[in-house]
């Protein structure tokens, strides 16, 4: 599968989250001569500690990596989550869109990177091993999927083969990993509380957003 993406040619798409299997994907494709163009999605604006880690990768990897709002923020918003009441009216009105992961391509390829989007693939890191239920996605609609143009490099890697390229490369995981053991992708305890704990300016940047989501710490009794 990288080998026909290199021959191609043509620059890929890549959905960066920071983790370990989407910097396992980006280091298989560039490994195989695939020319990369990574994005990230953001769930809450100027979260310090993950622009930090960006701006590490950048210099990691020599290259920029533009930063696109994620759907579960319109999602969350539209949705009222953890909003206090006096913001219902404000964000009902905006009638926020609520794009999905196609639309973030096409924006990307016309807005960022110049790039034709009915030929250019969007990459993630998504491994079948990963959980029963990407397996049973990945055996239903397979690595690539060409009617949305999104392909699944590794795929097929367990675990042994995303520590084996991470070490070979020398490429660190972000500082989500030492707080939650994954990236930070919700507004639930498990991330909340480590945040506030170690990032407490990040931690008033949600609240910023999300008011209420202090009742998440505020059930746990923290």
């Amino acid at each position: 599968m990288r080998e026909e993406l290199a021959r191609k040619g043509i620059p890929v798409l890549l959905a960066f989250s920071r983790g370990k299997d989407s910097l396992a994907a980006w280091l298989a494709l560039r490994d195989a001569d695939v020319e990369v163009r990574p994005f990230h999605l953001y769930l809450v604006p100027g979260l310090e500690f993950v622009d930090e880690s960006l701006v590490d990768y950048e210099k990691f990897f020599g290259t920029t990596i533009p930063q696109l709002p994620h759907p579960s923020l319109f999602r969350w918003l539209n949705n009222l989550t953890f909003q206090v009441p006096e913001r219902r009216l404000i964000i009902e009105a905006a009638q926020l869109p609520e794009p999905d992961y196609v639309d973030i391509s096409r924006v990307l390829c016309s807005e960022y990177y110049d790039l034709d989007p009915e030929v250019t693939f969007t990459a993630d890191g998504i491994r079948a091993a990963d959980s029963p239920n990407r397996r049973t996605a990945l055996k239903g609609h397979g690595p690539v999927r060409e009617h949305v143009m999104k392909v699944s490099p590794v795929w097929d890697w367990r675990i042994r083969h995303v520590r084996a390229a991470l070490a070979d490369h020398r490429c660190p995981l972000p500082v989500d990993y030492e707080l939650f053991n994954r990236t930070f992708d919700g507004l639930d305890l498990r991330f909340l509380a480590p945040i506030k704990e170690r990032f407490p300016r990040d931690y008033e940047r949600i609240l910023e957003w999300f008011p209420l989501a202090d009742l998440e710490l505020f059930r746990a009794g923290l």
